[in-house]
């Protein structure tokens, strides 16, 4: 990697943007990614600023070095502008999962280019056939199976949302970056046809389901916290409880912020719960 070369810039960039972060929390809450500042105040900068904004140095400094190692060769490889084209469509892809995941959790905030690189490593696999990764001190493995453990992670993550980390984001800037890699150069669909789909039919597939099925989202955790089969009754209590949680959020957000500040999808929600 060049000192001028593009990904050297997105680095520099980045430390210096989250370090000002770091020191300015007025700064940290105007730039990053707000779930009702891009819906409700169309504050759509969010999406891109947000990727260069961390909540500290361990994972600012654990990004970076991801970046670093995957850019150089990938960088070469394809050209810089290239190279700018998909960073910025992981970091697009996986904010968007991100907003349509959590478009009715107007409080959700997040910052980070985790998408971003996700989407440098996934662009990585579908171009370099036969390729082995590892991250610091985890053994290399084929892309494939890496690929594919990263997509099945990410899954299980959103669905059970045990922890804080953005999987939705990593899920959604991993196949922008492999998508957007395949478009610039089809020629490797062809040269690696096994390793893009058994990575990138999941994760679509996933997203479809939870596009046409999106309650499939709305639970509690009891699958995957307790691991019991649910009774009728329990089902009921369950759907009942998400349905309060709704319902309280979006009360709440008329105290706060006036009828308006309802989306057309919110409205019809608060209208159906009322009946």
């Amino acid at each position: 990697m060049t000192p001028i070369s593009i990904s050297g810039i997105i680095i520099l960039l980045t430390i210096i943007v989250s370090y000002k972060g770091f020191k300015d929390h007025f700064f940290l809450d105007k730039y990053s990614f707000k779930v009702d500042a891009v819906l409700i105040q169309k504050d759509y900068k969010r999406i891109i600023t947000s990727g260069f904004l961390h909540v500290g140095w361990t994972h600012l400094i654990f990004n970076m070095l991801a970046l670093y190692f995957f850019s150089s060769s990938l960088e070469n490889y394809i050209g810089a502008m290239n190279f700018l084209v998909i960073y910025l469509s992981g970091l697009l892809g996986g904010d968007l999962l991100s907003l349509f995941i959590h478009r009715h959790h107007g409080e959700y905030s997040s910052v980070g280019a985790s998408g971003a690189i996700t989407g440098i490593i996934f662009s990585s696999i579908a171009l370099f056939p036969g390729m082995n990764i590892g991250l610091f001190l985890l053994p290399a493995i084929p892309g494939w199976l890496f690929g594919t453990a990263y997509v099945l992670i990410s899954i299980y993550g959103i669905r059970s949302r045990t922890d804080n980390i953005g999987h939705d984001a990593h899920l959604g800037g991993g196949l922008a970056g492999m998508l957007v890699a395949i478009l610039l150069f089809p020629s490797a669909l062809i040269e690696n046809t096994f390793t893009i789909l058994i990575v990138a039919v999941p994760a679509i597939l996933f997203i479809l389901f939870i596009v046409y099925k999106p309650q499939a989202l709305l639970i509690d955790n009891i699958f995957f916290k307790n691991r019991q089969n649910l009774t009728v009754e329990d089902k009921y209590n369950l759907n009942k409880r998400n349905r309060q949680k709704e319902l309280d959020k979006l009360l709440e957000k008329i105290h706060n912020k006036g009828m308006n500040s309802l989306s057309k999808k919110e409205k019809a929600t608060l209208e159906e719960y009322s009946k």
